[in-house]
C-alpha cells in the first residue's frame, strides 16, 4: 500500500495519517489540498505533525523474525528524495513487527516510527536504542492480527518480499547469530559490518585473546569450536590453504552453512574452486559462495561507497536465500549467480584487470606509435638529414602534443563508426534480426571505453598545448624572431589571416573538449542512471556526434591552406592531420546519408521489425467478375 503526498513544499508541515492499514480514510489526509484530517476507521488519535525535510529515506530491507507475508507502507511527497519506506511482517500468531534500516536512528526517525504507535492504540517498543546504528526493529504489542492480511491483494506481499506459495516461509535473519572464522582484516570488517547491521557476531580465533582487541566490542571473540557451537551461519574468512586446520571441527561444523569468501592468488590457480574443495572437506555442510567481489574496504565503509552487488552461488537453495538475506539487510544487492560450479568465475572476477579495456588500450597504444613515428619523421628525422638541423629536443613535448590530438580524434569517430556498419548491415540485409558479425559485436560493446580513452587524449592535448610556451626552446625562438625583425627593422608582423585562424582553432577546440567532457562525465554509471533513455541517447548519440564535427571543424582550422603547400610534404608524406580526417569525415558523410527521409524512413521500419522479404500476398479478383480468369495481386 503506497500513499502519495502530493502538493507538499519542502519545510511545510503536514500530518502524519493513521492509517490502519486499511484502505477507507487514507488518500484524503495525504492529499493536502483540503488540510483537513481524514477520519480514521481504526483510532481517534490525532496524526502527528511531522516535518517533510525530517523524513529521509530508509533503505528496504527484510525481516524474519516472524514468519509470514509482509505488507510494505511507502510515503512518498512531491520532493527530490523519497519518504522512508517501513516493512510490517506479520503472522496469525505473532505480533507484529516494524522493521527500519538505514544509518543512525535519530529524532527525524522517530517521528516516522511514531506514526504506527497509533495502530490499534497499540504500544510501540523498540528492541534497540534509537541512536543505534544499522536496523532496528519495533514490535507492536496487542496488535489485533485478524484481518491485518485478508484476502484479495491485501494478502499479498506488496513490496515483493514476502513467501509466495510453495515456497518455505521466510526465518529471520537480521538479529540473529552469525559466525566468522578468521581474524584478518576482512573478516574484522565483516564482523564490524555484520554488527552496524544488527546481527549477533562470534568470531572464531585460534588466539581470542590477542584477538579480541581488533574486533568491535559488540561481537563476541573466542575459541573457534565456541564460536562454531553458537551459530548455524559461518563466514569462513580464512585463505584456502588454511581450510585444514578446520577438520578437527568437522563435527560440530555438520548441518551448518558455510559461506566461503576467499579468493585465489591467480586465474584458475587451482582445478577447483576454493568453495568447492571447502564442500569436499566438509561434505556434511552447505557451503555458499559469496562476498568475494566485496572489498575490506567496502565492508567498512559502506556499501554506497564501493560495488553494490554480492554475487552468490550454491548448490543448495535455502542456504542461499539465507546468505542472500543477510547481505540484503547489510545494504548490499545479492545475485544469484546459480550453482557450485559457479564458484570457479566469480572466484575470478577480483583477479581480472580490466578485462573491458584491454582491446581499447590497445588500439589506442596503436594508433599512437603510428601517429607518433609518421610525426617523428616528418618533424625531427627530414630536418635532421635534408637541412642538418637537430631538432630532436620537440620529442618529448611537441611531437606528443602532435600526436595526442591525431589519437584522440581518430578514436572518436571508432565510437561512432560501428553504428554506421551495423546500420549498413541492416539496410543491405533488409532486417534486424540477423546477428552482427563478432568483430562487429565486440566493438559495439567496447564503444564506451574507445570514448573514454578519446576524452583522455584530448585532455592530455589540452594540457601539453597550455605548456608549449612554457618550455625554454619556445623563449629562445622568440628572442630570435625578435633579433631578426629588429635586424630586417620590421614594425609590422600582423598577419590577419592567421590570427583569425588561430582564434577560430583555439576556441571550437575547447567546444569541443567541453563537449567530451559531458560525453565522459554521462557515461559514469551514477550520471547514467539518473538519467533516463532518451536523455542519455541524447547526450551520447546526439551531442557525441555533434563533438565529432566540432572536432572536424577544429582539425580543418588547423590546416587551413596548409593541405595546397608543398612544402608541408616531407618526404612526400602529407600533413598528418589530413590522414585523421578520412575516417571521420566517412562517419559524418554517412550520417548524412541515413539522414534522409528516404533512408531514414526505411532504417527506422526495419528497428521496429519489418523484414524485408517476409510479406503476405492476397489474390484479389478482377473487376471484369467474381469467375473471371483475370486476377489481380496485391503484396503487404
Amino acid at each position: 500500500m503506497a500513499f502519495l503526498a502530493e502538493g507538499i513544499p519542502r519545510g511545510d508541515s503536514f500530518p502524519l495519517p493513521v492509517p490502519g492499514l486499511r484502505h477507507q480514510g487514507v488518500n484524503s489526509a495525504l492529499e493536502g489540498e483540503r488540510g483537513e484530517e481524514a477520519a480514521s476507521p481504526i483510532s481517534p488519535i490525532p496524526p502527528l505533525p511531522c516535518r517533510a525535510e525530517d523524513l529521509f529515506p530508509f533503505s528496504l530491507g527484510r525481516t524474519e523474525r516472524s514468519p509470514g507475508r509482509c505488507i510494505g507502507v511507502g510515503v512518498k511527497a512531491a520532493l527530490d528524495k523519497p519518504f522512508p519506506y517501513l516493512n510490517l511482517f506479520q503472522s496469525q500468531q505473532e505480533p507484529v513487527w516494524l522493521h527500519l534500516t538505514g544509518p543512525l536512528l535519530g529524532a527525524p526517525w522517530e517521528t516516522a516510527v511514531l506514526f504506527f504507535s497509533a495502530v490499534r492504540h497499540s504500544e510501540l517498543k523498540c528492541s534497540s536504542s534509537l541512536a543505534a546504528a544499522g536496523p532496528s526493529f519495533f514490535r507492536i504489542c496487542n496488535a489485533d492480527t485478524d484481518g491485518l492480511m485478508s484476502g484479495g491483494d491485501m494478502a499479498k506481499p506488496l513490496l515483493g518480499h514476502g513467501s509466495t506459495e510453495g515456497e518455505p516461509s521466510i526465518t529471520p535473519v537480521a538479529g540473529r547469530t552469525v559466525g566468522v572464522l578468521g581474524s584478518g582484516d576482512f573478516a574484522r570488517s565483516l564482523a564490524i559490518r555484520l554488527v552496524c547491521s544488527g546481527f549477533k557476531v562470534v568470531v572464531g580465533s585460534r588466539n581470542p585473546k590477542r584477538k579480541a582487541g581488533l574486533f568491535p566490542s559488540a561481537a563476541e571473540v573466542t575459541f573457534q569450536v565456541e564460536a562454531v557451537k553458537k551459530t548455524d551461519v559461518i563466514f569462513v574468512a580464512v585463505f584456502r590453504e588454511h581450510y585444514s586446520t578446520l577438520c578437527d571441527l568437522a563435527d560440530v561444523l555438520a548441518g551448518k552453512i558455510l559461506v566461503d569468501v576467499s579468493n585465489n592468488t591467480e586465474i584458475n590457480h587451482h582445478k577447483e574452486s576454493n568453495a568447492e574443495y571447502l564442500a569436499s572437506l566438509f561434505p556434511a555442510c552447505t557451503v555458499v559462495k559469496g562476498f568475494n567481489v566485496v572489498s575490506a574496504w567496502t565492508l567498512q565503509s559502506g556499501a554506497r561507497d564501493g560495488n553494490k552487488q554480492v554475487l552468490i552461488c550454491s548448490n543448495n537453495q535455502e542456504a542461499k536465500r539465507t546468505v542472500a538475506e543477510i547481505a540484503q539487510v547489510m545494504g548490499f544487492t545479492p545475485v544469484d549467480m546459480g550453482c557450485m560450479a559457479s564458484a570457479r568465475e566469480i572466484e575470478n572476477i577480483p583477479l581480472r584487470l580490466l578485462p573491458a579495456w584491454k582491446i581499447p588500450t590497445f588500439l589506442a597504444l596503436g594508433l599512437f606509435l603510428c601517429f607518433f613515428t609518421y610525426n617523428l619523421v616528418r618533424q625531427v628525422i627530414h630536418p635532421y638529414i635534408r637541412e642538418n638541423k637537430n631538432k630532436f629536443y620537440k620529442i618529448p613535448v611537441e611531437v606528443v602534443n602532435t600526436t595526442l590530438p591525431c589519437v584522440a580524434y581518430v578514436m572518436l569517430s571508432l565510437v561512432y563508426l560501428p553504428g554506421v556498419l551495423a546500420a549498413c548491415s541492416q539496410l543491405y540485409y533488409g532486417t534486424k534480426y540477423r546477428r552482427f558479425p563478432d568483430w562487429l559485436d565486440q566493438w559495439l560493446q567496447h564503444r564506451k571505453q574507445i570514448g573514454l580513452l578519446s576524452f583522455f587524449c584530448a585532455a592530455l592535448h589540452a594540457v601539453y598545448s597550455l605548456c608549449l610556451p612554457m618550455r625554454r626552446s619556445h623563449r629562445y625562438q622568440l628572442i630570435e624572431m625578435a633579433v631578426k625583425q629588429a635586424v630586417e627593422k620590421k614594425m609590422n608582423i600582423w598577419v590577419e589571416e592567421e590570427v583569425w585562424r588561430m582564434e577560430i582553432y583555439i576556441s571550437v577546440g575547447i567546444i569541443a573538449l567541453g563537449l567530451l567532457s559531458l560525453l565522459a562525465i554521462t557515461s559514469l554509471p551514477s550520471i547514467a542512471n539518473s538519467l533516463n533513455w532518451r536523455e542519455f541517447s541524447f547526450i551520447q548519440s546526439t551531442l557525441g556526434f555533434i563533438a565529432l564535427v566540432i572536432s572536424t571543424l577544429h582539425t580543418l582550422t588547423y590546416g587551413w591552406s596548409r593541405a595546397f603547400d608543398e612544402n608541408q610534404y616531407k618526404f612526400y608524406l602529407p600533413p598528418t592531420y589530413t590522414l585523421t580526417l578520412l575516417v571521420p569525415c566517412t562517419v559524418i558523410l554517412a550520417k548524412v546519408v541515413f539522414s534522409l527521409p528516404c533512408v531514414w524512413q526505411r532504417l527506422l521500419r526495419i528497428r521496429r521489425g519489418w523484414e524485408k522479404g517476409r510479406y503476405v500476398k492476397f489474390i484479389l479478383p478482377s473487376a471484369t467478375g467474381e469467375y473471371s480468369s483475370g486476377e489481380t495481386s496485391s503484396n503487404v
